[in-house]
């Protein structure tokens, strides 16, 4: 089943999960756990990111695979351009389809971080959407939006252009996440006034960890909340789960109030806050199986 298939599937809001692949055999038992406990909701899709350059390729490829093996939720792939050639990108979606997936989100990547000069056949997501388009309609293409703008966009104006030039050519957006629902409905208005109507769901990053998130929001240009971090790391054990999910579900929940269609959620490989705010939201609790 596609992404959009199982989307137009789900009664009410459609809610999604992304991971990453894991670096040491503890955080693969830390994953499938993850994945364990969250078969628990009836998820629309789950999403494997794709690091820079290609640098977990293998690993995201196998994890991608074993995950729509499972016949638990459709599986979407990050698959990004940068540092790629054109012939590396069709070998993989080549494989992606004799194993079954055919749900990508494209995106053009991360530049070295050393500042050298881009390597690879392509510089834009949409080079990349068209690529997977070529490889046949049973793919479904996802891709990236920004609400605070792409941190290398020069204006607004410009940002808002391209991408709704690159939705109209997708089945899906998902957003970077962000926290303050304003940027999402703001960018969901420029889209519009350009005359784009493609479905885009809003990311929400739990604060669980205000470290990495700070360090993340960084490198994409979102807004980060020193005062929630700062709440966060001055609680006690005890009560950080409690303030995480009740930031992120305030958020989700006004999200949802002002007609986002799903929320894409941003677990770092854990549950257990997950867990939490789909309880507390009421959404996703009937098992697809």
């Amino acid at each position: 089943m596609s992404v959009i298939e199982r989307i137009e599937a789900i009664e009410g809001p459609a809610l999604s999960v992304e991971f990453f692949p894991p670096k040491t055999d503890k955080g693969e038992q830390q994953l499938r756990r993850a994945v364990e406990q969250l078969r628990s909701i009836d998820l629309a899709f789950i999403s494997v990111t794709y690091g820079a350059g290609g640098s977990t390729r293998d690993r995201t490829r196998d994890l991608v695979v074993e995950l729509e093996a499972s016949e638990s939720y459709p599986a979407m792939a990050h698959l990004t351009c940068i540092g790629h050639t054109k012939d590396e990108l069709v070998e993989l979606l080549e494989d992606y389809d004799r194993n079954g997936v055919h749900n990508i989100l494209a995106l053009a990547g991360d530049p070295p971080a050393d500042g050298s000069p881009a390597s690879g056949d392509f510089t834009y997501a949409s080079e990349l959407v068209e690529l997977v388009r070529r490889q046949g309609d049973h793919f479904t293409v996802a891709v990236a939006a920004h609400p605070e703008l792409h941190p290398r966009s020069p204006d607004r104006a410009s940002d808002r252009r391209h991408l709704a030039e690159k939705l109209s050519m997708s089945d899906l957006g998902v957003t970077q996440f962000f926290f303050d629902a304003d940027d999402y409905f703001r960018m969901v208005d420029d889209l519009s006034e350009l005359g784009c109507d493609t479905p885009v769901h809003p990311g929400v990053m739990p604060m669980t960890n205000p470290t990495g998130v700070r360090r993340m929001a960084a490198m994409s240009g979102a807004t980060f909340p020193e005062d929630l971090a700062d709440k966060v790391e001055a609680a006690v054990e005890s009560d950080r789960h409690a303030i995480v999910v009740d930031a992120a579900v305030a958020l989700s929940q006004r999200l949802l109030d002002g007609g986002a269609p799903g929320l894409h959620l941003y677990g770092l490989n854990r549950a257990e806050v997950l867990l939490s705010m789909v309880e507390q939201l009421e959404l996703g609790l009937d098992s697809p199986a």
